[in-house]
């Protein structure tokens, strides 16, 4: 049977795990999402704007992702290695500025909040 030791060492790894996935997922779709964007500039010399905003979008993405997940590997890490309150209160305000992170960059991406439906595109009628 495995001892507490081991139990908090591998709760320990497995944060580790969630967080280095976080990160490798972040920069994996940065240099991907890059490496996709000037090929594309190369190949493509109109329409500029469009790959720009792809590009945004696909980073930012990433970013929403990655946060996630290291809000995840933090939850994992304090409820089951330090659940006192100092540690509690601790992840209470990482996950409030992740949060308040997310937020921004979803307001930056999709031009709109998380609360809020995107904008009703009006479409033309033909009334004459």
């Amino acid at each position: 049977m495995p001892s507490q030791e081991d139990a908090i060492q591998w709760v320990e790894w497995s944060a580790l795990g969630i967080e280095l996935l976080a990160i490798g997922l972040i920069v994996a779709t940065i240099l991907v999402s890059t490496v996709v964007y000037l090929l594309v500039l190369a190949v493509q010399h109109k329409d500029r704007a469009d790959s720009y905003e792809r590009y945004r979008r696909r980073l930012g993405r990433a970013l929403l992702l990655g946060l996630e997940i290291l809000v995840a590997a933090d939850i994992v890490r304090t409820v089951a290695l330090d659940s006192t309150m100092n540690a509690i209160l601790s992840l209470g305000l990482l996950v409030i500025i992740r949060t308040f992170l997310s937020w921004s960059v979803v307001l930056e991406v999709e031009g709109f909040w998380p609360w809020k439906r995107p904008p009703e595109r009006v479409l033309p009628t033909n009334e004459e």
